[in-house]
């Protein structure tokens, strides 16, 4: 009997720590998620940007986040074409374009027959800017978003929002449940939202724009951060493949931006410097401060797009000073953001992840002088050749539009001539193949019967939206773009100089490491949902990366 009781007795505490020890592990489970997640996405940055200036980076921006962080170094968009609203809208969806729709910048609608602006909403308006930069939503984004998914997690407690130099930047990854989303108006020198989120911009916005940062920032000369000399990992200071501002006639060091100013449409020329970046750095950091995010009860969510490496990459290039010294100063500007966030929730109760919306080719002249091939499209040539051939075989040119490398025909017309649009489609097909510089033209026919395809089918595919895409996608040969300038550069192909970027995640949940394998720009929003524990986007793809979890 003794001994009977014996047993029961330590089959009971045996029970005991099994239930304390799952009791302990869902806790730490569901209990330790992070105050607040960062999303920082760099407009136009290359992979290749973070080992070019390694050595030349601090240690507390770029090295502290690969260091302490973890570095997905396979990283890709799985889409084409390459541009800012799609690659933003693709990081907080989790899905391509063939799903969530943003297909472009700006794009042909076939019901409208005219062009429209990917966040264009003319049903609000502008709220503490210029009204036509204030009419401006969500609305033509299909799919929910991280931040949206955040919210219906909580029941609307999370706050959402989404800040940037571009609109584009700033409100899709934001989503259409953001408390708000902001962006600068280059008119005013404002930063500004619509009234799709707000009634009024609330106070402490007000007393930010009352700073006139953007006049402060211009007043100063950009010079570089090192000696000129230093700038070995880039072409020479004085080189024929920069664009200059307008009113210099060599585009060399040092700019005085306040001289430049008059010329180069006012405040507006603070997007295409360095201090674009140090501004919206500052705007982050009020908005933390002044929402008080991170300090409630739920997890909430900031989207931070830096803009100005974009307009700075296709003023310059890739290989030109200003690019290098504009990633030394976003060096700084992160360093500073870090900071803020260590002493403001602490790093344990941060999630933040670093990538880009998409990388950049190499300038084509300079490619053609080391022998390399390359070109470029002149639209116009193209578009005026194609019709003239289509008048030539059919008595109409057949053609709505030709944009975002994507031809749009009349089905109208094709029905009234009761033409075959197979064969119209075909017809068109072997006639821009003799185009120099085109690799591939598929027709929409083509695309939505591929079956599972991968490699450049597959991003093809995945970029191709039945409901907004064209009925021909042309692709050039790599180094080919639709760029004609013989200045700065370009992006928007599927070939790794335009999809590879890079992949960084920290803080909360995240272990120290790196991994080579295949990464898709959709695994992000996938990933940092099943990290915060909640649903994914409605129209997710992508694939959880495992292998940066700490718990």
């Amino acid at each position: 009997m003794i001994r009977f009781l014996s047993l029961n007795r330590v089959f009971l505490i045996v029970f005991q720590l099994m239930i304390g020890c799952f009791l302990s592990s869902s806790y730490m489970l569901f209990a330790q998620q992070p105050k607040l997640v960062v999303g920082i996405v760099v407009d136009q940055m290359r992979y290749d940007y973070i080992d070019r200036y390694w050595e030349k980076f601090g240690n507390e921006g770029f090295k502290r986040l690969v260091k302490e962080g973890f570095f997905c170094k396979n990283t890709h968009y799985n889409y084409v074409p390459t541009y800012t609203a799609p690659g933003h809208a693709s990081v907080y969806t989790g899905t391509s374009p063939s799903v969530h729709g943003i297909i472009a910048n700006n794009w042909f609608d076939k019901e409208t027959n005219t062009f429209v602006y990917c966040t264009e909403d003319k049903t609000v308006s502008a709220i503490g800017g210029s009204e036509k930069s204030g009419q401006m939503s969500p609305e033509r984004l299909f799919t929910t978003t991280l931040g949206d998914q955040l919210k219906l997690s909580d029941n609307f407690q999370s706050k959402v929002i989404g800040i940037a130099l571009k609109d584009r930047g700033a409100i899709l990854p934001a989503g259409h449940s953001a408390d708000a989303a902001y962006w600068y108006d280059g008119i005013t020198g404002n930063w500004m939202s619509s009234t799709f989120y707000l009634k009024e911009l609330p106070e402490w916005v007000k007393e930010f724009n009352k700073r006139e940062l953007p006049r402060h920032y211009l007043e100063n000369t950009w010079n570089t951060l090192l000696p000129l000399e230093q700038y070995s990992e880039s072409t020479k200071d004085d080189n024929p493949y920069e664009k200059l501002y307008a009113g210099l006639s060599r585009p060399v060091f040092p700019y005085n931006l306040k001289d430049l100013m008059p010329a180069n449409e006012q405040l507006n020329l603070l997007r295409s410097t360095p201090f674009g970046n140090s501004i919206t750095k500052d705007f982050a950091i009020a908005t933390i401060k002044s929402e008080n995010m991170g300090k409630g009860n739920s997890t909430d969510l900031l989207a931070i797009s830096f803009s100005s490496t974009d307009y700075i990459g296709h003023q310059f290039g890739p290989n030109s000073i200003e690019t290098e010294d504009a990633y030394l100063r976003l060096d700084r500007d992160l360093a500073e953001l870090l900071k803020f966030l260590d002493e403001w929730v602490g790093r344990d109760q941060v999630l933040l992840f670093l990538t880009a919306d998409h990388g950049a080719a190499e300038n084509a002249t300079f490619l053609r002088e080391h022998r390399i091939p390359a070109g470029s499209f002149n639209d116009a040539q193209l578009i005026k050749k194609t019709k003239s051939f289509l008048y030539a075989m059919y008595h109409d040119s057949l053609v709505l539009s030709v944009s975002n490398q994507q031809v749009f025909l009349n089905h109208t017309m094709i029905a009234e001539q009761k033409l075959k649009m197979e064969d119209v489609e075909n017809t068109l097909v072997d006639f821009l193949l003799k185009e120099k510089g085109v690799e591939n033209v598929f027709t929409s026919f083509n695309i939505t019967n591929w079956g599972m395809t991968e490699g450049l089918k597959a991003r093809i595919q995945n970029g191709f939206n039945q409901k907004r895409s064209g009925d021909l996608m042309i692709n050039y040969f790599p180094y080919w773009t639709d760029n004609q300038s013989t200045t700065g550069t370009t992006h928007g192909s599927p070939y790794e100089y335009d999809t590879h970027v890079p992949l960084i995640f920290y803080g909360n949940g995240i272990k120290t490491g790196s991994t080579n394998d295949p990464i898709d720009i959709t695994d992000i929003a996938t990933t940092i949902c099943n990290l915060l524990n909640i649903q994914e986007p409605n129209g997710c793809s992508g694939k959880v990366i495992n292998e940066l979890k700490n718990r």
